[in-house]
């Protein structure tokens, strides 16, 4: 399924980055790395808190 999906976002990416110029690129790319953080937290395989804790253990 990953590679599919990286297939996917790499088009999208390039389609950006030819239509829309850099900064739509930038944008395209940034919320999809916003997206993909917030789905791995949400299914739980990220912890958010222990990252920006300042607290070490």
């Amino acid at each position: 399924m990953w590679p599919v999906v990286g297939l996917a976002f790499g088009t999208v990416l390039g389609l950006a980055g030819a239509f829309g110029g850099f900064v739509a690129f930038g944008l395209v790319l940034f919320l999809g790395l916003a997206g993909f953080v917030a789905g791995r937290a949400m299914e739980g395989e990220l912890d958010l808190g222990a990252m920006f804790s300042r607290r070490s253990v």
